[in-house]
């Protein structure tokens, strides 16, 4: 069931964070905005299961649940400040990852269809 539900959250984060990336190879369709217009309200809640779920199976697949953790600290970028003992170190962390954030975003999608099989 875990597994299942990280799954979800890899392919929903993935789809939220590489979004600008999809949108080029989406064309004129734009089936991947109106997806991410769906999803944006849950950005905070998708982090925090990548986070959570990924810790709970981490040892299962270590670079998927690695690259689920990443994705998760990116998706909650904007939350970072509700968090003051931690702020600083988050933020720095989070502006190190920001220009990988389309490569993690097709990768969390890529580990969520692998996961699927």
């Amino acid at each position: 069931m875990i597994e299942l539900l990280l799954t979800i959250a890899n392919i929903s984060g993935g789809i939220l964070l590489g979004l600008a990336t999809l949108d080029k190879w989406d064309g004129e369709s734009n089936f991947f905005n109106k997806i991410a217009g769906f999803l944006a309200p849950f950005q905070t809640a998708i982090g925090i299961g990548l986070i959570v779920l990924a810790i709970l199976e981490f040892w299962d697949g270590l670079l998927f649940n690695i690259v689920s953790i990443l994705g998760g600290i990116l998706l909650l970028t904007h939350a970072f400040g509700k968090v003051p003992a931690l702020e600083t170190s988050l933020r720095k962390l989070s502006a190190k990852l920001m220009p990988f954030k389309a490569i993690i975003g097709i990768g969390l999608i890529v580990i969520g269809i692998i996961q699927l099989f």
